[in-house]
């Protein structure tokens, strides 16, 4: 028995050794390549997002921030991440995509920056914002993914008889809808020009859509009856919630994939999916599987030790 636990002890300080010389061997690994763009305007500082057993709900793009922090922080070394924002009908770059590793601290920096205040307009046209943003990297000559988070609120709400038109080529880019918000609509908060809380928006302070009550037997009637948006709320515009419908036909229109935003491991897993991140070959570390190696053989040794009582030498304690 303490033979095997000496075995047990010496193959954990060789793998503790190799962890820290982090040697490394030639293999393939998934790498990203994207663009987030992030929606700013109004509706994304509506407070519908729990978190954890805060009984207080944080905004959707607070939250978009931190999931999206903590995904940044998992993204292997070697991928690349962009950071934009979307207001008014246009998306705008605000760092062009850098290596996540050498460059974190501009990442994480950038993206604490990013706020409603930052908005230029106050309207939220973003069917064509996104499909801007997708005519921009096709563009490119390697053009990078595009990962575009928002609630899909549009202010003025769509005219369904006049869509904005797309008149790009499905699937030319790569990327994923990334939905925020809850399901029940709640009052969006309102600025004033320095960007200082006013209360929220009221349903005389906003465009409405509003439904017809026609005769179905009257064709005269009929024509001027205005279709219904999947997600449209007529006279509540001024509340807000995810239109998930309306995202998910932009991402089935424009060959995107779709995601609903609820934890950083969605969010990761949607990052490094095939379709987004690609195989790209270079040097693979050890480190990782040394580590992991190592504390399950410390474990091995510990836990049948602890049940009988005996002591074990901790590494790197001072003996006085």
């Amino acid at each position: 028995m303490i033979r095997r636990r000496e075995a047990l002890l010496g193959a954990t300080a060789l793998l503790l050794a190799l962890a820290w010389w982090n040697p490394t061997w030639s293999g393939e690994q998934a790498q990203l390549d994207a663009l987030v763009v992030l929606d700013i305007t109004q509706s994304m500082d509506a407070e519908d997002m729990p978190v954890g057993d805060d009984p207080q709900p944080h905004s959707r793009l607070v939250r978009s921030r931190a999931l999206l922090l903590e995904a940044l922080q998992q993204l292997p070394c070697g991928s690349r991440l962009g950071l934009g924002v979307f207001t008014e009908y246009r998306s705008l770059v605000l760092l062009a995509p850098v290596e996540v590793c050498a460059h974190f601290t501009e990442l994480r920096g950038t993206l604490a920056s990013i706020d409603s205040a930052m908005a230029w307009s106050g309207n939220s046209e973003l069917a064509k914002g996104l499909y801007g943003a997708l005519q921009t990297l096709a563009a490119l000559p390697r053009p990078p993914a595009l990962v575009f988070i928002t609630d899909g609120h549009e202010s003025p709400p769509l005219d369904p008889r006049a869509p904005p038109p797309w008149n790009g080529a499905s699937g030319a880019v790569a990327g994923v809808v990334v939905g925020v918000g809850g399901d029940t609509p709640v009052p969006i908060p309102r600025h004033d020009p320095q960007g200082r809380p006013i209360g929220t928006w009221g349903a005389a302070d906003v465009l409405q859509t509003a439904g017809r009550v026609h005769n179905p037997n009257d064709p005269a009637a009929a024509s001027q009856v205005i279709p219904a948006m999947p997600d449209a709320t007529p006279g509540r515009e001024h509340l807000s919630s995810l239109r998930e419908y309306h995202l998910q036909a932009l991402a089935r229109q424009t060959g995107l994939a779709y995601l609903r935003l609820r934890d950083a491991r969605g969010l990761r897993q949607a990052l490094m999916d095939p379709a987004l991140a690609h195989a790209v070959p270079g040097p693979v570390s050890l480190r990782g599987p040394a580590t992991g190696l190592a504390a399950l053989l410390w474990l091995a040794v510990l836990l049948p030790a602890l049940r009988q009582g005996v002591r074990i030498p901790m590494p790197f304690r001072n003996s006085r």
